[in-house]
Order: C-alpha cells, then sequence, then structure tokens
C-alpha cells in the first residue's frame, strides 16, 4: 500500500481506491472579511495534525478588527455650513445698512455745512453793502467852476 505515488501521472501502480485528506481550516468567531494587519505582539505558533500523520506548524490568523462606526452628528455638515453663511449675510447686510446710514448723515452733515457757509458769507456781504449807505447817502463830490486854459486844467 505505500507504494510511490505521482500525482498527474499513471504508473502502473495505482490501486482502485484513492483516499483524498482535505485538512479542515481554522474558522474565526465572526465572519468578517481578513484583512491583513501588523501584530502588536509575536502570536502563538499553531500546529495541525493532518489525517495522514502530517503536522502543518504556522502562525493563527487574527482577523482584523474593524474600527467602530463614527457616530453621525444630528445636523449634517452642509446645512451647518448653510446655516453659518446665512449669519454671516446678516451680519454683513447689517453692516452695510449701518454704512449707508452713515453715509447719509455724513451727506446731510455736508449739506447743512454748506448752507451755513452760505447764509455766513451772505450776511458779511449784506452788512458790507448796507453799511456804506449809512455813512450819508453815498460819496460827497464838491464841484467847482473848472478852468481850462492852453490844453491844462486849473482845478
Amino acid at each position: 500500500m505505500n507504494e510511490p505515488t505521482t500525482y498527474g501521472r499513471p504508473t502502473g501502480h495505482e490501486t482502485a481506491a484513492v483516499e483524498v485528506h482535505t485538512p479542515t481550516p481554522i474558522v474565526p468567531a465572526h465572519t468578517a472579511p481578513l484583512m491583513p494587519v501588523q501584530p502588536s505582539t509575536i502570536p502563538a505558533v499553531a500546529s495541525v495534525v493532518l489525517p495522514d500523520g502530517r503536522v502543518v506548524t504556522g502562525y493563527a490568523i487574527e482577523p482584523a478588527k474593524p474600527e467602530p462606526v463614527a457616530v453621525k452628528p444630528a445636523v449634517s455638515r452642509a446645512a451647518v455650513n448653510i446655516a453659518l453663511g446665512g449669519v454671516g449675510f446678516l451680519a454683513v447686510c447689517s453692516g452695510l445698512l449701518m454704512l449707508t446710514a452713515f453715509i447719509t448723515a455724513l451727506t446731510a452733515l455736508v449739506a447743512q455745512l454748506v448752507i451755513l457757509v452760505a447764509v455766513i458769507f451772505g450776511g458779511w456781504i449784506a452788512v458790507q453793502v448796507f453799511s456804506a449807505i449809512g455813512h450819508g447817502g453815498g460819496t460827497t463830490v464838491n464841484i467847482r467852476k473848472a478852468v481850462i486854459k492852453r490844453n491844462k486844467f486849473y482845478g
């Protein structure tokens, strides 16, 4: 029975019944997909005895533990960004409203200053005009008999 056998080619010494032994794989406790992970410590060496008496030695493969799923916030990130954009827009609008109110007040101040300057300047001119009239009614001119002899004026 212990005759040499070459698998795949007939040798002429085959027996009628062929026994095929397949080892039973080590099944992990849960069926998560296996991912290669660098072990943190050196794992223990595991040995498996096959039905034909051979011993296969190797390391037991620990299945990779998936990281816990992050808890999603109650409000999505996009909604928070949109809300913050709205708050910023309102802040800018109120600032612009204050800016327009400032510009309106500045314009009114400039207009009042122009009117004040016109009133003061106009009043000064009026004082100058009416003060000349109050001195006796105008410029006094003394007229004498002038004598012109030989293109000479004797006044």
